[in-house]
């Protein structure tokens, strides 16, 4: 319905009545060739009617909606197909600043297109979503259509799901945000499973441990996820962890901020159970939880 876009394809000015009122087009990834299960952004599939899956043959499918997570803006659909091919899964915590990576998606309609840039930053939060944010930036070109797009290193593996751009018009200005492969497999997991992720708690609020706080609290480490209150009754509380402990790990992955410790247990389901590193009065701790 863009205007620009009627003008530039020959369309008319205006949409005539029997035309669809709102199409979306983003992009996806085959995850698993065998089932058909492609992976893609939830925000792509809000409200839909009709989903169609378009190959890079050509072929084109109707798509059913397995499992959609706003929080985490993760989606699965399924088509019915043979002859497909799945992209295989890298592993996003060995990413490092300045690694080279692929940017494939659908943008403004045209679809196959390759952009390359490097990995900017890690960890991005802060955008103004109320979902889990541990963005990966990149300056690859992403522009709208490449929504739910694969990201690549250079081995051809999946390492991100495009997700976010930042421009004032909305197109590409060289900042562009991607979902973790590593976040993605976690929640298509839980959707192929479950249709839904079933988010477990700890009960205890947190807070991003500072320098300031450190020099306060007379610590040696300099970044974590403080436990500011712990609940009664609750995981956090049966598994005996204390406010004022610090969470600097969970499962041996490095919890730097309280954002990465909502993204490391936003994913998992209740009844899961991981293991959390806690720095108390300068001790290291490891305390087994359960969600």
């Amino acid at each position: 319905s863009d205007p620009f876009l009627r003008k530039f394809f020959g369309l008319p000015e205006q949409p005539t009545a029997n035309e669809r009122s709102f199409q979306v087009a983003g992009s996806g990834v085959i995850v698993d060739a065998k089932s058909g299960y492609v992976l893609t952004n939830s925000h792509l599939l809000e409200n839909a009617d009709e989903i169609t899956v378009t190959l890079l043959d050509h072929r084109s499918f109707p798509a059913k909606v397995i499992g959609m997570d706003q929080p985490s803006d993760v989606a699965v659909v399924q088509i019915k197909a043979d002859r497909l091919t799945s992209l295989p899964l890298g592993d996003s915590s060995e990413l490092r600043v300045g690694d080279y990576v692929a940017a494939v998606g659908n943008p403004y309609g045209l679809s196959q297109t390759v952009t390359i840039g490097i990995v900017s930053a890690l960890g991005r939060s802060g955008l103004g979503s109320d979902g889990l944010e541990n963005f990966i930036q990149t300056d690859a070109s992403i522009n709208p259509g490449n929504s739910g797009g694969a990201l690549v290193n250079l081995r051809g593996e999946l390492v991100g799901i495009n997700s976010a751009i930042f421009g004032p018009a909305g197109s590409n200005v060289g900042i562009g945000f991607a979902i973790p492969s590593n976040m993605a497999k976690d929640a298509v997991r839980e959707l192929i499973a479950h249709g839904k992720i079933r988010r477990g708690e700890l009960g205890m609020l947190i807070q991003d441990f500072t320098p300031l706080l450190a020099q306060a609290f007379k610590l040696k480490i300099s970044a974590g996820a403080l436990v500011s209150r712990v609940m009664t009754g609750s995981a956090a509380s049966s598994a005996g962890i204390l406010a004022g402990d610090v969470v600097v790990a969970v499962d041996g992955r490095a919890i730097r901020s309280d954002v990465d410790l909502r993204t490391a247990l936003g994913l998992l389901g209740a009844g899961a159970k991981a293991t959390l590193t806690i720095d108390r009065h300068n001790k290291l701790l490891e305390l087994p939880v359960e969600l």
